[in-house]
């Protein structure tokens, strides 16, 4: 009686191995790993985003500092970085997944920028049908320099030439601003920001401060 029952023991024992094996080999539960997010994966996604906006971050800052250094300007360069998303904006948060980044280098009281953003939720704000109360005939795009504190709606500065990509969601901006001395103060004292408005967040969909980078 013992020794059958070990016998039947142990055929169940390899019963369920071969199936374990089948199934864990099997086509369907390949796909299956495959799909599965483990800790190394997660980990190198992480990692790949993040190397994927310092690639964006260091694209900007290059292209902003190309114009000074063809130059041959005496003086140095200072580098800004402002990373751009809807929760900077004030007084209200925009709900989005848009983000920007803008590289910026000065050089005396010039200051060259570039940028770059995707995902906006809506096409840019037209303020040509669109305009302040009064109209700002400066305000040429939606993508713009203001001047004041993180939290508050600072007075308009300069608007940068937007160029779209073909979804009409993304693209590129730039720049070239003579500062004056008190945007110069502003800016080393971290009180210039950069914003863009869209259709559907009149009042800002981005936000970011202008930092040294």
């Amino acid at each position: 009686m013992f020794k059958e029952r070990n016998n039947l023991r142990n055929g169940l024992i390899a019963l369920v191995t071969c199936l374990f094996v089948v199934v864990l080999y099997s086509p369907l539960m390949g796909r299956v790993m495959a799909q599965a997010p483990t800790a190394a994966t997660t980990a190198a996604w992480a990692e790949t985003s993040t190397y994927a906006v310092g690639e964006q971050i260091d694209a900007n800052l290059t292209a902003a500092t190309a114009p000074l250094l063809a130059q041959g300007l005496n003086q140095p360069i200072v580098t800004y970085v402002a990373m751009l998303n809807g929760q900077n904006v004030v007084p209200t948060r925009a709900m989005t997944d848009a983000r920007g980044v803008v590289g910026a280098a000065l050089s005396g009281n010039r200051l060259v920028v570039r940028g770059s953003f995707r995902d906006l939720t809506s096409a840019p704000r037209d303020y040509a049908t669109d305009p302040l109360d009064p109209p700002n005939p400066n305000i040429t795009s939606a993508f713009h320099i203001h001047q004041g504190n993180p939290s508050e709606n600072g007075p308009f500065q300069y608007a940068l030439d937007v160029t779209l990509n073909a979804s009409g969601r993304g693209g590129s901006a730039m720049g070239d601003f003579t500062l004056t001395p008190e945007q110069l103060q502003a800016l080393q004292n971290g009180m210039l920001y950069v914003d863009f408005h869209t259709t559907r967040y009149r009042a800002g969909e981005l936000r970011g401060i202008l930092m040294p980078a």
